[in-house]
């Protein structure tokens, strides 16, 4: 609580400087002026105003502010604003969770932050982190959002204008080259095609080799690389008319690794034997040795039209959106240290625990992570203390098997509203939205004969790639939606508004697991079908959800603020089967007090905000301070579990959280070529209730970072009558970060059961796990850029992570299993960048 203290109490001293003359304001990041001066217009409430008349906290990218850091993507937006943090890539491309304020998105559930590209509500969490086109604003709206833009925007939204074609003919390139064979290069040409036609195409390409090698086939570039590219298309007819049709198109692929992810033990018990058993997650050194080639694949299509229609005093807004996004992912599996694959009742996969034995024989004495150990057998070492073997996942054997899983998703959406244009002081919004979803889902862990990965989710026995365990649905999701706004200006200093939504969502579910069993337990292949048939599953989630607004602003340069609304994101359906699994392997195993339903609740919270804008001395200091309190209901968690059986990911819900916060923008220009900027956010999170682990009450909330800091400066300055200078540096300080409900706290696991009958004879309490030490540390980056430009060119020097600081990007704390999934974030990238317009 003392950071809040000390950051509100500055506010007495920001306060006291209202009464000094006011001016436009100028920031890296939350500002309504830009470096030459020119005020910022947003659409942050769907309509155009300046950012600082908007009664909320919005921070803003624009083209310049694009192009002087190099951002493109949802990642680098996330680095350069105050409040927010993001996981994307660790697990695969599509796998993206934004954090605002301390609400998460929860991996495999809706995201809680909206995606927003020209007016049109994207649907698919794959996209959030995906290149968008030719950038030319980026909006990061903070708080619930669902009123104004609809579902999955409990958290906020990020709200992003692309290039339109004007009159003249233009285009432009820039390439980059750095460090590990990273390359990236984007390129648009944009102009009329006749009198009130006009097009803009646009190209995105990226690669890289990543940072990390697999040892075991000879340090081969295969954990962390990647190549990705998309093309944009957008024609827009009736410019500058009264009617305007906005048409847009986008496909892209991405084809690199997947789960570049360690394991970190939290063993106290066998810590006197290995210190490794205990080991603090920000210790941790990374080595790869999978023996498959761990592969994502995504490819993306979209297609969408827009309308807008000038009636006059009223306009109308319409748009429809088809999108469908397939992606699968190929990896070694988890489940060496359970024996899964040594021993078989079907002779059809004897051919499998043949090669678990003579892949463990043939690497013997390996050198896997500490404090593994590979023996002459696959047996678990405390079965077999004199041979046996300790593998850790993702292990150079064939012990471990192997792991596909399929996320595909279309969809068709769709929105219409009128709205007032009138000027009077009441103005107002109305309209209505639909959608339909057609997911599939799948997660098939099969056995490893050497052959590689057959991308099936289910393999018959006799296959090279037979199935063990099969989780796999079919879901359909339709969504309707009524909304309204209004804003009243009784005055021209005080503004006042409300907005109300109203969604429902009908989601069903479907098993797609065949009639089939185990051939190596001779159980059933989704250990659900033990208690009977997996059965169609619905429901359906409904949440009103309001906004209210007011500010009063003295001056044209000073706006006092409060805002508070509900946020909704609907429930949804784990693989059917996954209670049941999770019953049978840990609650009546080790009495793991673990609660998991094959449904999951819907997340609601109520936010409130209050703050004040205001700039000074002729746009030499500007400053945004705020402060923020949340209450969630169910918030929805992502749960990692690991076993015998294999892996297994669900949702869980959190009954109540409470969240309480305060953020300060600051930019001061001490020349007129020459400012600095800086930011503060502290969040203090509290787990209130907890049905899903009891035991985790007081805790805070997962995925959420103590602090986020953010200091920088730039010099943008003339060389001469053509040339610039710019010299930028972005330093982003991310403060420690708990990512599980579980956290100082001990936990029997797997170990804890199989100790006691194990050939060591230990006590149960040896195998319990204390997960003090799977908190993420503090870190901080610096990336820094520096070059010439003109009108037409432009070259630059950069580094990204400059002084190479080693981080975690993710930890998944695998509370039964008695350790944590650990992904090393990026390191230094140093490169040259140029660029051309026309």
């Amino acid at each position: 609580m003392r950071p809040i203290n000390l950051l509100l109490s500055t506010s007495v001293a920001s306060l006291a400087l209202m009464s000094m003359p006011a001016l436009a304001q100028d920031s890296a990041n939350d500002t309504s002026a830009n470096s030459t001066g020119e005020t910022i217009i947003v659409t942050a409430r769907r309509v155009n105003e300046r950012l600082q008349d908007v009664p909320a906290s919005v921070s803003v990218l624009t083209a310049a502010d694009l192009a002087k850091t190099g951002a493109e993507k949802a990642q680098d937006f996330v680095s350069l604003t105050p409040g927010v943090t993001i996981v994307t890539g660790t697990a695969e491309a599509g796998d993206t969770q934004i954090n605002i304020r301390g609400i998460n998105g929860a991996r495999d559930a809706e995201s809680s932050v909206a995606l927003v590209v020209d007016g049109i509500l994207k649907t698919n969490t794959a996209q959030l982190n995906q290149q968008q086109g030719t950038l030319q604003q980026v909006e990061i709206l903070k708080g619930p959002q669902g009123a104004l833009y609809g579902r999955n925007a409990a958290a906020g939204a990020i709200v992003i204008q692309t290039l339109k074609p004007d009159d003249y003919f233009k285009g432009g390139a820039r390439a980059s080259y750095g460090e590990n064979n990273t390359w990236s290069a984007t390129a648009y040409v944009a102009g009329p095609i006749t009198s009130n036609i006009g097009a803009v195409l646009s190209g995105y390409y990226a690669k890289t080799d990543g940072f990390f090698k697999n040892i075991l086939t000879n340090n081969s570039h295969t954990i962390d690389d990647k190549e990705d590219w998309s093309v944009d298309g957008r024609i827009l007819v009736g410019r500058d008319t009264a009617t305007q049709l906005d048409i847009k198109a986008r496909y892209g692929e991405f084809h690199g690794a997947s789960l570049p992810f360690n394991a970190a033990f939290h063993l106290p018990g066998f810590a006197a034997v290995n210190p490794a058993f205990n080991e603090d997650v920000n210790k941790h050194p990374f080595n790869f040795y999978n023996n498959i080639r761990a592969t994502n694949d995504q490819s993306s299509f979209d297609v969408s039209a827009k309308i807008d229609h000038d009636f006059g005093d009223i306009k109308l807004v319409a748009w429809a959106l088809y999108s469908d996004i397939k992606q699968d992912l190929v990896a070694d599996g988890t489940s060496a240290d359970f024996a899964r694959y040594t021993n078989a009742v079907d002779p059809a996969v004897a051919s499998s625990v043949a090669s678990c034995f003579s892949s463990t024989a043939a690497l013997t004495g390996f050198p896997v992570n500490q404090p593994g150990f590979i023996g002459s057998t696959p047996i678990p070492f405390i079965f077999d203390p004199a041979n046996g073997s300790t593998f850790g996942p993702y292990s150079p054997t064939t012990c471990d098997g192997t792991q596909y899983q399929v996320r595909n998703q279309k969809d068709v959406s769709g929105e219409i509203r009128l709205m007032s244009d009138n000027g009077s002081p009441l103005q107002w919004q109305v309209g209505g939205y639909f959608l339909h979803i057609d997911r599939k889902v799948g997660v098939s862990l099969g056995a490893d004969n050497g052959n590689g990965v057959i991308k099936q989710l289910y393999n018959a026995p006799d296959s090279d790639n037979p199935t063990s365990l099969l989780l796999a649905d079919k879901f359909k999701t339709d969504v309707y939606a009524a909304f309204g706004s209004l804003e009243w200006k009784p005055a021209d200093q005080l503004r006042a508004g409300l907005a109300l939504r109203y969604d429902v969502e009908k989601r069903k579910s479907s098993s797609l697991v065949p009639d089939a069993t185990d051939p190596f337990t001779g159980g059933p292949i989704n250990p659900g079908q033990a208690f009977g048939p997996l059965t169609p599953q619905s429901a359906t989630f409904k949440q009103l959800q309001p906004k209210v607004t007011v500010n009063w602003e003295p001056t044209p340069d000073i706006n006092l603020y409060a805002n508070w609304g509900i946020g909704f994101k609907s429930g949804g359906f784990n693989n059917q089967g996954s209670a049941a699994l999770i019953d049978q392997n840990f609650n009546a195993f080790i009495n793991a007090d673990v609660t998991i339903r094959d449904q999951y609740d819907k997340e609601w919270s109520s936010a409130w905000e209050a703050g004040v804008k205001a700039q000074f001395l002729d746009n030499r200091l500007t400053f945004d301070l705020a402060g923020y309190y949340t209450r969630v209901h169910d918030m929805q968690f992502f749960e990692f579990f690991v076993g015998s059986f294999g892996l297994l990911r669900v949702v869980s819900n959190i009954d109540l959280v409470e969240i309480k916060g305060a953020e300060l923008n600051v930019t001061a220009k001490v020349l007129p070529t020459w400012k600095f900027y800086g930011s503060l956010n502290v969040t203090d999170s509290k787990i209130k209730k907890n049905s899903s682990r009891t035991y985790t009450v007081g805790n805070k909330s997962p995925y959420t970072a103590d602090y986020t800091i953010n200091l920088g400066t730039e010099i943008n300055a003339p060389l001469n009558d053509t040339l610039n200078v710019l010299v930028r540096a972005d330093y982003r300080v991310t403060g420690p970060t708990w990512f599980s409900t579980v956290q100082d706290q001990t936990r029997p696991t797997l170990f804890s059961g199989l100790l006691p009958i194990s050939a060591l004879g230990l006590p149960a309490a040896v195998g319990d796990a204390n997960y003090s030490t799977a908190k993420r540390d503090a870190f901080g980056v610096l990336n820094l850029r520096a070059g010439i430009q003109s009108d037409r060119f432009s070259i630059a020097v950069f580094a990204d992570n400059m002084l190479n600081r080693k981080y975690l990007a993710e930890v998944i704390p695998a509370i039964e299993f008695g350790g944590s999934f650990i992904s090393p974030g990026a390191r230094r990238v140093v490169g040259v960048e140029a660029g051309f317009n026309f």
